[in-house]
This record gives C-alpha cells, sequence and structure tokens, in this order.
C-alpha cells in the first residue's frame, strides 16, 4: 500500500490494492461533520436571538430584524458549507475498467472509462486525465503540494 502525505497530517492519499486492481478515495479536509455544524449554527443563532431580545426588551426593539437577518445570512453560509462537507473522489481499476465516482454537493457523476487508454498528465498543478471518453480533473482535495505524487502514482497504477 503506497501512502502519499499532504500538507495536513490527517490527509493521506492511500492507494489499496484488490484483487483486479486498485481503488483510492480522495475526500475534502472537512473538520467538522454536517450534524456538528448544524449544532454550531443552533447555538450562535440561539446567542445572537438572545442578545437581540435582551436589547429589545430594555427599548431597541429595532434590533430584532438585523438579528433575523445574521441568522439567515448565517445559515446560508452553514448551509453551502454543509452541501460541499461530504465531496470526494473515487477512482478504483477492475481489469481494463476504469471508474470514477465524483460526489460534489451532494450529486453523483459517475465516469466509466477505458484504463489502457487513459492517460494521466500534471498541468499547472492540476492533475488531468485524458481519455477517449472524457477529459477530468482529478484530485481537486488534495494539496498542491501532494498532487504531483499522486498523478505519478496514479500513471504508474493505470500503466501496470
Amino acid at each position: 500500500m503506497t501512502t502519499l502525505s499532504t500538507e495536513s497530517p490527517a490527509r493521506e492519499t492511500r492507494f489499496s490494492s484488490t484483487e483486479e486492481g486498485f481503488r483510492v478515495s480522495l475526500k475534502r479536509n472537512c473538520s467538522i461533520s454536517p450534524g456538528g455544524l448544524l449544532l454550531a449554527f443552533a447555538l450562535l443563532a440561539a446567542l445572537s436571538v438572545g442578545i437581540a431580545s435582551a436589547f429589545a426588551m430594555l427599548g431597541a426593539w429595532l434590533i430584532l430584524p438585523f438579528a433575523g437577518l445574521e441568522v439567515m445570512l448565517l445559515g446560508a453560509a452553514f448551509w453551502l458549507t454543509a452541501r460541499h462537507a461530504t465531496d470526494c473522489e473515487r477512482i478504483e481499476r477492475a481489469r481494463e475498467r476504469l471508474t470514477i465516482d465524483v460526489w460534489e454537493a451532494e450529486r453523483l457523476k459517475r465516469y466509466e472509462l477505458d484504463a489502457r487508454r487513459a492517460r494521466v498528465r500534471l498541468q499547472d498543478g492540476r492533475v488531468l486525465l485524458d481519455a477517449p471518453a472524457a477529459r477530468l480533473e482529478l484530485g481537486r482535495h488534495l494539496a498542491a503540494e501532494a498532487r504531483a505524487g499522486f498523478a505519478a502514482e496514479l500513471g504508474k497504477r493505470l500503466q501496470s
């Protein structure tokens, strides 16, 4: 098993060998789960509304609409973050078939390619996979320093 370390010690790319080829998953480095994010949002919203309510009781009632706007904008920002918390790429080679699953914002795009005709190249710090049926950018969730190693390892495994 080959391990490529990225900038963050918690993030590693592991190629695991299978009977028919290999498998690798690349996940976004997310420090909080969607459930944890919801809890953080609820606490911040309660704090903001609580403070605004206290000031409203003291006569500054105009603060309540602004607190509501603050909570709505905070909710939108947290929602956008949570949508991308589970983004990942899964690459699997089984014999001559290369399957790539790209999860982005809870949507799955699946690509099935001929592994013999797929070529990996590094261009401007991006890992590109060229195949007759598609051209894909891979390793978007890796640190820039780790992409070259990932591209080299993926290219080597595709050629074997």
